[in-house]
């Protein structure tokens, strides 16, 4: 009995921390950033275990956008995404009056986690902490730009960003990595778990993480 006891309190620790997921669990964003042509929209999405992050630039932030980003996202990712977590905003959820009435339709985005076998949460009303993960993300890309230099085009944030999440996702150490680099941790994990993969992510070089 005592031994089990001091088994529980020793299992404590590792309790509170954050729960590790294998990888392929998204959580996805969408912030506002401006040059000097005016406003684009930056819809921003990491893996909450691997940390390798995902971004597109686009004009709007609506429907449409929200699931081309999807798209995009999942034509990158080299492993099985299986959930995929976002806000409540109209770009990706069916508002809570709308659902389940007689004009609630589907929506596109919907389809494409279906499709793909993806679970689809939200995160709770009021609750924006529990997406705090691609928040931290998204201004820690705004401070390495927008917040630092001055774009006369978007097409220079473009360049800008593409270098920014190159030198992230294939040259930043991660202490929640054990000192890996997000793109290091996913070739660790195939080399344990090749069954996730669909493509050899060693294909992926920085230039194509756009």
């Amino acid at each position: 009995m005592g031994s089990h006891v001091s088994d529980i309190e020793g299992d404590k620790p590792k309790r509170q921390r954050f729960k590790r997921y294998p990888i392929g669990f998204f959580h996805l964003d969408i912030a506002e950033v401006q040059t000097a042509e005016g406003k684009l929209y930056l819809f921003v999405a990491i893996d909450r275990t691997s940390k390798f992050a995902v971004t597109q630039l686009a004009g709007k932030a609506d429907r449409k956008t929200a699931w081309e980003f999807l798209e995009h996202l999942l034509s990158v990712i080299p492993y099985r995404i299986h959930t995929i977590l976002t806000d409540n905003g109209i770009q990706f959820a069916e508002q809570p009056r709308n659902r389940n009435t007689a004009w609630s339709r589907q929506m596109r985005f919907d389809m494409i986690c279906k499709a793909h076998g993806l679970e689809h949460r939200l995160t709770k009303p009021n609750h924006p902490w529990t997406n705090g993960q691609v928040e931290r993300m998204n201004r820690t890309i705004k401070e390495a730009t927008v917040k630092r230099f001055h774009y006369d085009s978007h097409e220079q944030l473009k360049t800008h960003l593409n270098d920014f999440l190159a030198a992230y996702n294939f040259g930043r150490r991660l202490k929640t990595l054990s000192g890996l680099t997000p793109y290091e941790y996913v070739c660790k994990i195939r080399t344990s778990d090749p069954g996730r993969f669909i493509f050899n992510p060693t294909h992926q070089t920085p230039g194509l993480n756009i």
